[in-house]
């Protein structure tokens, strides 16, 4: 059997905590006080997958590399799954409305629907939804 994950842990640095947790809640996430303190948040995404926020100056004690400029590159791309296509267009439109940036244009192929969007600190995150049903009719 393959290797599979129980869990997912995204690791993400903030130059400002407050204003991150604050920023994802307005779109709706909540965070695990258990698992945060005035370094770190733990924001859950789901029952299985967290993204844990962190000032750089902790974010750095995990790593021997420099923190990406996310102003002139891209670490990653993270995706969420969304529900439908209103969906994706509320979460990013909130998003939009919070301080959150634009990273792409609406991308409409169908069976699936997907928006971009930069955090705060520029880190991107596409919303999509997929159309299983119209998937398996192709």
């Amino acid at each position: 059997m393959a290797f599979q994950s129980k869990n997912i842990f995204i690791n993400l640095p903030v130059k400002d905590l407050s204003k991150s947790i604050t920023f994802f809640q307005e779109l709706g996430f909540e965070f695990n006080q258990q698992f945060s303190d005035e370094t770190t948040a733990s924001m859950i995404i789901s029952e299985n997958i967290f993204a844990l926020i962190m000032v750089e100056e902790r974010f750095k004690e995990f790593t021997k590399k420099e923190i990406t400029d996310t102003t002139s590159s891209a670490e990653a791309i993270l995706c969420l799954s969304a529900e439908n296509r209103e969906q994706v267009d509320q979460l990013v439109n909130k998003a939009l409305a919070s301080g959150g940036k634009s990273y792409s244009d609406p991308q409409d192929h169908g069976f699936m629907y997907g928006w971009g969007f930069q955090d705060l600190d520029g880190h991107i995150w596409e919303v999509v939804y997929m159309d299983e049903n119209a998937m398996n009719q192709e």
